[in-house]
């Protein structure tokens, strides 16, 4: 059988069409760049972007030029919400209720400085994807701690010889709490699991939000080439799970081999001060929240009389 005949025989679990190009100006190994090529292939063209301060507003590109394929919408840090809400409004009025309106934000713009109008716009329902593309930190700044930094990490902004003594906010809770209909996490080593989440995503009237996992090869400390394979450590280990809580239900990804948090945590020089006491004081942290997670799986799915 010739390769064109063996082409035809496989099938595609990721869409072919890249919708966004190669002349951006990510940093090499960028786990934001990689998630935003994914959410693309799974959004379509007929996708609109709301782009507060971070990273994405400098990736993308220097106007007039766009990276992205797809109209944007460059805000302030803290109203990606806010504006998205009022594009899909404007969308609503003209009678396109096909078109994906997407809030795009990182960690910094959507734990900290964008939570309010999130939290506004998930409360009054709006038809809106959020999606955080979370890299830990404030890192197009220079590497500022933010509320989603993990604990025991170094940033630019820890005290010297010290590290971040509170755990990470955890926003993909935060946002189940509102009860929206769709409220998942993803990893850009998980492509299959992350385009049918966006998917999924694409199909639901209200509120949705996606919280990304994107490794930073600059702020964490780490070889560009490491980037997919911290993040799939970041899953095995439990420092990340994946899940998705869809109208109040839990479905949680069981890795088949779970990792110890230290074959993380020791790729990355933000963490390498950690003494092992410290190293098991952050697993025991991991294995609580994990069976926390377990726990909410079972709950919700058993069968309300």
């Amino acid at each position: 059988m010739g390769g064109v005949e063996k082409m035809k025989n496989i099938k595609f679990t990721i869409p072919e069409e890249e919708i966004l190009s190669s002349g951006h100006y990510a940093c090499q190994g960028c786990g934001a760049a990689l998630a935003m090529r994914y959410a693309l292939k799974a959004l379509g063209r007929k996708t609109v972007m709301v782009i507060p301060a971070g990273c994405w507003s400098i990736i993308d590109g220097p106007f007039p030029y766009s990276a992205l394929g797809v109209p944007l919408f460059h805000t302030a840090f803290e109203t990606a919400a806010s504006v998205a809400t009022g594009i899909k409004a404007g969308f609503e009025i003209k009678g396109k209720k096909d078109i994906n309106v997407v809030a795009w934000a990182g960690d910094g713009g959507t734990t900290d400085i964008g939570i309010q109008a999130l939290s506004g716009a998930v409360e009054r329902g709006e038809d809106i994807i959020y999606i955080c593309y979370d890299n830990e930190a404030y890192m197009n700044t220079g590497v500022q701690r933010s509320s989603s930094t993990p604990y025991g990490a170094r940033t630019t902004t820890t005290p010297k010889n010290a590290f971040k003594n509170t755990d990470k906010k955890n926003m993909v809770e935060i946002m189940a709490a509102h009860n929206i209909p769709y409220t998942a996490t993803a990893s850009i080593s998980h492509p299959e699991d992350f385009i049918e989440k966006i998917r999924k995503a694409k199909e639901i009237r209200g509120p949705k939000y996606i919280h990304i996992l994107a490794p930073c090869p600059v702020g964490w400390g780490f070889p560009p080439n490491l980037t997919v394979k911290i993040a799939r450590l970041a899953v095995l280990t439990n420092m990340f799970p994946l899940y998705e809580v869809k109208d109040g239900v839990y479905k949680v990804y069981k890795p088949p081999s779970k990792k110890p948090v230290e074959e993380y945590l020791k790729l990355q020089a933000r963490f390498k001060h950690l003494s092992e006491k410290e190293i098991e004081e952050i697993q025991k942290k991991v294995d609580i929240n994990w069976k926390k997670l377990l726990k909410k799986e079972e709950m919700t799915n058993q069968q309300i009389i």
